[in-house]
């Protein structure tokens, strides 16, 4: 049985590199085909009982998002690592994840959406972890604790029928925090459980986790 993710035509290409890196990645995938993206500020977390120490963990990072056709994307992400070297340790990380349909941009239709389809095996998941402000180091330990090597944590704003306060009578909605683990397929199930039981997640407003296959990925080790 086929995924809905395999029969899609279009990616999700996400690239994590240092701050003020990001914008160069826009550029050189723009000369690559892509017709732009949306970059992110994050936060990368490393497991390292020295960098602890010195308390720099906290790694700046910029988190740029673009879509494209497959062929585009293959080819956009192959020179995307030839330029910035992912292979190198601390030179950042690409992966793709296959979306099935894009509204709104103008260089993606429809009628690509047949282009290099293949039967490619996902060998890595992204585990993304919506919680509240002040929760991703919880996510992130819990993560570790199964397995895990670290993640990016990205701040946002969320609202929903657990989740808004009031002030004066007026709505206040909460900041969020996202928590993105790239994990091997054999290890989300546990990490997953793991996020799951720290953070009660099945308790209404603790947060939300969703599981994404990654087609393609540069700069991960094992």
């Amino acid at each position: 049985m086929h995924s809905q993710s395999d029969r899609a035509g279009f990616e999700l290409v996400y690239v994590i590199v240092n701050f003020g890196s990001g914008s160069k990645v826009l550029q050189t995938a723009k000369a690559n085909g892509i017709s732009g993206g949306t970059v992110l500020l994050g936060k990368g977390t490393i497991q390292n009982r020295l960098l602890e120490f010195l308390s720099l963990t906290g790694v700046k990072k910029e988190i740029v998002l673009m879509v494209a056709d497959k062929q585009t994307a293959d080819h956009a992400l192959k020179q995307l690592d030839r330029k910035f070297k992912f292979s190198k340790p601390n030179h950042g990380i690409a992966f793709a994840i296959s979306v099935c349909n894009v509204i709104g941009a103008s260089r993606c239709r429809s009628g690509n959406s047949e282009q290099g389809r293949g039967a490619e095996k996902m060998m890595y998941h992204a585990i993304t972890v919506v919680v509240e402000k002040g929760n991703a180091e919880h996510v992130i330990d819990a993560a570790a604790e199964a397995g895990s090597k670290g993640g990016t944590v990205i701040n946002a704003r969320g609202s929903g029928i657990h989740e808004t306060s009031k002030l004066f009578s007026m709505a206040i909605e909460p900041e969020k925090e996202i928590v993105l683990i790239l994990s091997e397929e054999e290890s989300t199930e546990k990490i997953v459980a793991s996020i799951r039981r720290k953070l009660k997640i099945d308790e209404p407003g603790n947060g939300i986790i969703f599981v994404q296959e990654v087609s393609k990925t540069y700069g991960i080790y094992k």
